[in-house]
């Protein structure tokens, strides 16, 4: 009987001392991380970035393939906020990102974009780790335990492969933008939810950087150059593309890469066409409010990273 009631003890303290990776943990590592003591109401991941108006016009007939209302007008005011990943301050980095709100006329679609294709964490206890590995300990990070933990998880490793193959994009209207999540979209014909991954491809293509580019550059380019692209009429605009997902793709794991040649859908144009200094910055934006047609990933991130953005947003309040 003693026996019994020892494993029995044993289990409860070992099941009482398990980790707890959720959103407040995600929310509080963020504010230790990036957090701005003289400026409590600043956001504390994509902290650096500006505001932009744009328009969005589906492509002709497109509501005929996937059955998404709100692509039945004829253009949608959508609000836009480019940034840089985390808490960098200097343009000259890799890691971008690009927040859309489409406003239809009754309903909205955020979405929240990275400028690669899979994500850093598939879960999140990974996510956890990545970020707390970069906490500061008496004033200094620890490299060596970075690059030992990026060692030992697979998916800090690849990701880590995939950025190093990248280059530093030359303006916010040559970087592409991509989904990470697999979202579901409802096709017209069938009526099924199909898996798919969408991706914004800049209309003057994807260009990065020289070396001596890098040189000569502030870290404040990216607004600079979008600024002038506005005066000189140059193109700010992306062509927005479903890729569904074959047989095999993982979709429900935003450090799968899908390999190989996909179908894809053009779905429409976004136009960006003024510049709106730090106008948003107290806004946040939910990937998962979506449009009827639209349905949520089921991986097991998605959810998580909502809650975790609601906490955030309170805090800045």
């Amino acid at each position: 009987m003693k026996k019994i009631v020892f494993i029995f003890l044993s289990c409860l303290c070992f099941s009482l001392a398990k980790e707890v990776y959720d959103a407040q943990r995600i929310a509080d590592t963020f504010v230790k991380l990036n957090g701005d003591k003289d400026n409590p109401k600043a956001k504390v991941n994509h902290a650096k970035g500006f505001c932009a108006t744009a328009s969005f016009k589906p492509e002709n007939g497109i509501t005929k393939i996937i059955d998404i209302p709100m692509f039945k007008q004829g253009s949608i005011p959508t609000e836009v906020r480019y940034s840089l990943g985390g808490a960098l301050k200097d343009d000259k980095s890799k890691t971008r990102g690009m927040a859309l709100k489409m406003k239809g006329k009754s309903e909205e679609w955020t979405m929240v974009m990275l400028n690669t294709e899979i994500n850093f964490a598939k879960n999140p206890k990974e996510f956890v780790q990545f970020f707390e590995a970069r906490l500061p300990v008496k004033g200094k990070v620890d490299h060596k335990k970075i690059a030992k933990l990026t060692k030992e998880v697979a998916s800090f490793r690849n990701f880590a492969a995939y950025t190093d193959k990248m280059g530093i994009s030359r303006s916010v209207a040559n970087t592409d933008f991509h989904s990470i999540h697999t979202f579901y979209v409802k096709d017209k014909k069938s009526s099924q939810m199909q898996a798919i991954r969408w991706k914004f491809v800049p209309v003057d293509g994807v260009k990065y950087l020289s070396k001596d580019e890098e040189k000569s550059l502030g870290k404040d380019f990216l607004k600079d150059d979008f600024v002038q692209r506005l005066e000189d009429k140059k193109p700010v605009a992306y062509d927005m593309y479903l890729v569904y997902a074959n047989e095999g793709d993982a979709t429900d794991d935003t450090t799968a890469l899908w390999q190989g040649e996909h179908k894809e859908l053009l779905v429409g144009r976004l136009t960006v066409n003024k510049y709106d200094g730090l106008s948003c910055d107290s806004n946040v934006y939910f990937p998962q409010d979506i449009p009827a047609g639209v349905d949520v990933p089921k991986d097991p991130l998605f959810d998580i990273r909502n809650e975790a953005y609601a906490i955030t947003f309170g805090l800045r309040q």
